[in-house]
């Protein structure tokens, strides 16, 4: 558990970078914006399958321009992410959780696979963005997992 909880607080950190980057870019890049609320709505969707709920609800993909809602996001989720771990035994990673997929295919996947979805999927992402505004003549912001480490 103490492993996925630190991995889980570089998430919430790196969440946190990239939109202060972002926002010092100053972009109006809007596949940008969109990729960086892809982010913070997919680790949604995942906190709402591990708590049992659909995911229906959200749309994976929407433009926006609103860094301000997509940091509203980013905090709402560290926020439910950390009580929801904080209240998961070693065993409960091994727990096996069914879900649909947004187009509704049924699967069922381990807590600890879940996790390790989201805390890759999110990244994987960081990087395009961080590769997307490099092109842009911005500065890409450090989000490697042993930058946080150090500190």
């Amino acid at each position: 558990m103490k492993t996925i909880k630190r991995m889980m607080d570089h998430l919430y950190w790196a969440d946190g970078r990239i939109l202060d980057a972002l926002e010092e870019s100053a972009t109006k890049n809007k596949d940008l914006l969109k990729l960086v609320r892809h982010v913070a709505v997919a680790e949604r969707v995942w906190l709402s399958r591990l708590q049992g709920k659909g995911s229906a609800l959200y749309s994976l993909w929407e433009e926006t321009e609103d860094l301000t809602a997509i940091r509203t996001m980013f905090d709402e989720n560290a926020e439910q992410y950390r009580v929801y771990i904080e209240g998961l035994k070693e065993s409960g990673l091994d727990e096996m959780v069914d879900y649909a997929n947004q187009s509704g295919d049924p699967f069922r996947s381990s807590v600890r696979d879940i996790l390790s979805q989201v805390l890759l999927h999110g990244q994987y992402h960081r990087g395009q963005i961080n590769r997307a505004l490099r092109i842009e003549s911005a500065e890409p912001i450090q989000v490697d997992y042993i930058t946080f480490a150090r500190q």
